[in-house]
């Protein structure tokens, strides 16, 4: 079943989509982690309906295309192209490509997202699903780069490999009265995405961030969703907030 609208998406139908696509089985159910990442896909989705009829979506550090081959089964989205770079990864996206009912192009890159020749020229929309620690912020630079009308972001983990984390790091330091490891490790993940943030907004984009799940789902929920506005009083303003974060690091 096709959905133009977001009323229209359940998780059921993504539940059987995830199903079709990815299990393949008709006697095999949906293991618990399978189940999580439907409610997972089901809510992203839901939020790509914002995107116009026709659009191209690029699904980048894609694993198995959950979301964007979900996304072109149940929207009426015109063109898709995946991006990953696990040979084993692209190896299941195409066997799932299979499987779809909705006919239209979709083109499963086997490459790396730092690499630019990896994107297509221009899309309507960029999304990221569970992008690990640094290939967030890569991805939130190739969107920039390729002036993405849309983005939606989620990313996972925050581990030293992140541009930003040692002056994130070098800010929660210098909060001496922070003494708890923990409560350094959220502040320094609050301060990393907030640089992200400013940056989108440096780049004329109009953020937003929510929960894209509840916790028990996974606790990597946090939502980047950007679009391109290009406001002048926005931009100066990210611009003197991300000097000043640079500042402090």
């Amino acid at each position: 079943m096709s959905l133009d609208t977001t009323a229209d998406l359940s998780i059921a139908d993504v539940r059987s989509v995830v199903h079709r696509l990815f299990i393949g089985c008709a006697g095999a159910s949906l293991r618990k982690e399978d189940e999580q990442k439907s409610r997972e896909v089901a809510a992203l989705v839901a939020r790509l309906a914002k995107v116009r009829k026709g659009a191209h979506l690029v699904d980048a550090a894609a694993g198995k295309s959950s979301v964007g081959l979900v996304a072109a089964e149940l929207l009426p989205i015109g063109r898709l192209t995946v991006l990953e770079r696990d040979p084993g990864r692209v190896k299941a996206c195409r066997a799932a490509q299979a499987r779809l009912t909705r006919s239209l192009p979709i083109d499963i890159r086997h490459a790396d997202i730092a690499e630019d020749a990896a994107w297509p020229d221009a899309c309507d929309a960029v999304v990221a699903l569970h992008a690990c620690g640094p290939a967030t912020d890569l991805v939130l630079e190739q969107a920039i780069r390729t002036r993405a009308r849309f983005i939606f972001v989620v990313p996972c983990c925050y581990g030293d490999a992140i541009p930003f984390f040692a002056q994130a790091d070098a800010v929660v330091r210098k909060m001496g009265f922070v003494a708890d490891d923990l409560i350094r490790k959220r502040m320094r993940a609050s301060i990393i995405d907030m640089e992200r943030k400013l940056r989108l907004e440096v780049a004329g984009y109009e953020t937003e961030l929510e929960e894209l799940v509840g916790a028990t789902v996974t606790p990597h929920n946090l939502l980047f969703y950007g679009r391109q506005t290009r406001t002048a009083v926005r931009i100066e303003r990210a611009k003197a907030r991300l000097a000043a974060l640079h500042g402090r690091g």
